[in-house]
């Protein structure tokens, strides 16, 4: 087609039109409804059976170790990318699918550097900018894990435009920011046609909303049943970069935080504000430019990624290696393993608050080295510590099982500031399970008094100096979700000695939470212990 080749599925609109066209241009008319049906069953069966099977990818393809990045321009070329450099090609060997909506990008240009994209960016530090950065370079690999950026602050601190500027960078859409869906299927619909989500002015996450992100980030899939079927499902399955955004702290679960960048924008001030149109106008004439500059990068990380290696790996170890094989096309060795480090430490701190039993379990263990006692001990030690506010709040856990689920969901955090959680069966004709609580200092021992491997400590890195604020406005968008309650039973123990001190009021967390708890979790396998007892580590 006019010199070019292009992929498009059999029954979408696009391809009925090529063959009604084709259809006219051999016979001057036009086909009836069951000659294109019979045609375009005839072409999904050749395709199916006789042709060749090729992935399809949008924006963002991989071939032979070699990146290729779609432009979705009228001529269909995309630029390859490898070790020695990256140039513009009119006949890519991979296949792009063009999905509604999506907008082309600018044939990039050599030369440019990527301090460019920091005036369009309200990025507090330099450790800020990396960051951002390193997330945009991951999205230009075909394949993740993806880290979720997640973009926090109050009202006019432009969290929209930011958003909607990396969404232009890297996969720009007529539809660049969106709302929440509310299902599933609609979040994974979404991930199928475009490679960046960009899911504005959040109000806060629900437990499904929570899972389903992290899915997206690691990998995941979804049925559904075909229409008009009985027995035949529909498969959808996306690895995608996804963009947050709220005035709220809307990542309070460690799951989904230990998956995200989480960046703190501060207000712009009225006198340093601009017209949204001149930002965009400065943006257009710098875009090529910048995309050049993250192209570079990406030859540099196709470069150095064989060799790169890091002190350990965390959570989202791929990119945390790709990231920093890329980042000495721009900054010196190391520089974001320092800054992912400190933001991580600075999520686990954010997630711990947000958490009103993490925060009581931390003040239960403030001055003591170990606790050891039933669910139903625990939870009321915790509610005395939280206080009465606290424990009437839907986001309390109402029953021992309640309080194991949120536990189990704390535990990986805790961890890192020097909190173990093990679950420990008594001793007796009817044993009691036990939750056994230890600090740093007796954490690491087991049952018959031996040490246990501890895991590394966590460093921190001092962020840089503060760059300045750059203005303009913020979008208006909203998205409203609900969460549910929870509902548990209830066991009664002896209450072991406490340690009385001052109560505590926290902030609410994620309601959806204590509703994730109640779910009948599947048995989990037992381990012999030297006691004769068995250990569980959440």
């Amino acid at each position: 087609m006019a010199g070019h080749r292009e992929t498009w599925p059999l029954r979408s609109r696009g391809f009925r039109l090529w063959l009604a066209r084709r259809f006219f241009e051999e016979t001057q008319g036009a086909p009836n409804a069951e000659a294109m049906s019979g045609a375009l069953g005839v072409l999904e069966a050749k395709a199916c059976f006789d042709g060749p099977e090729r992935p399809v990818f949008v924006r963002v393809g991989e071939h032979e170790g070699r990146i290729y990045l779609d432009l979705a321009n009228t001529a269909w070329q995309a630029v390859e990318v490898d070790s020695t450099g990256w140039r513009i090609v009119d006949t890519p060997p991979v296949r792009f699918r063009r999905a509604p909506g999506m907008k082309p990008l600018p044939i990039p240009e050599r030369g440019g550097s990527i301090e460019t994209l920091r005036p369009f960016l309200n990025v507090q530090s330099e450790a800020d900018f990396v960051l951002v950065v390193a997330w945009a370079l991951a999205c230009l690999r075909p394949k993740g894990p993806y880290p979720l950026l997640v973009l926090s602050g109050e009202q006019g601190s432009a969290k929209s435009t930011f958003s909607a500027i990396l969404r232009a960078l890297l996969d720009p859409n007529s539809a660049p920011l969106r709302a929440l869906p509310r299902e599933d299927r609609d979040l994974f619909i979404a991930a199928t046609n475009g490679h960046v989500l960009a899911f504005d002015n959040l109000s806060g996450l629900s437990s499904w909303v929570s899972d389903t992100l992290c899915r997206l980030a690691t990998g995941g899939g979804f049925a559904v049943r075909a229409l008009y079927s009985d027995q035949e499902e529909v498969l959808f399955k996306a690895m995608r970069p996804v963009i947050l955004n709220g005035i709220e702290d809307v990542v309070t679960r460690a799951d989904l935080a230990d998956r995200a960048i989480v960046l703190q924008l501060a207000a712009i001030p009225e006198d340093k504000r601009r017209p949204e149109a001149e930002i965009w106008a400065e943006f257009e004439r710098a875009r090529p430019l910048i995309l050049g500059a993250l192209l570079d990068g990406v030859v540099e990380g196709l470069r150095r990624l064989p060799t790169t290696r890091l002190p350990r790996l965390p959570r989202m170890a791929d990119f945390a290696l790709w990231a920093s094989a890329s980042e000495t096309a721009f900054w010196p060795e190391g520089t974001v393993w320092a800054v992912y480090e400190s933001n991580r430490q600075e999520a686990v701190e954010s997630v711990i608050e947000a958490d009103p039993v993490a925060t009581a379990v931390r003040a239960l263990m403030a001055d003591r080295t170990e606790w050891v006692g039933t669910a139903t001990d625990l939870l009321a030690e915790l509610t005395r510590i939280a206080g009465e506010r606290a424990a009437k709040a839907k986001t309390w856990p109402d029953g021992p099982r309640a309080l194991s689920g949120r536990l189990k969901r704390a535990a990986t955090f805790l961890r890192k500031v020097g909190i173990e959680i093990d679950h420990v069966k008594g001793k007796g004709k009817s044993p009691a399970r036990l939750i056994h609580l230890a600090t740093q200092a007796t954490a690491g021992l087991t049952d018959s008094g031996a040490q246990r491997p501890s895991e590394p400590s966590e460093p921190s890195a001092p962020l840089t100096k503060l760059n300045g604020i750059n203005g303009f406005e913020a979008l208006t968008r909203r998205t409203v979700e609900t969460a549910s309650d929870a509902n548990a039973d209830d066991r009664r123990g002896p209450m072991p000695p406490t340690v009385r001190r001052k109560l505590l009021e926290t902030q609410a967390a994620d309601g959806s939470d204590g509703a994730d708890a109640n779910i009948p979790a599947a048995s989990e396998p037992e381990e012999e212990t030297a006691a004769g007892g068995w250990r569980m580590t959440l």
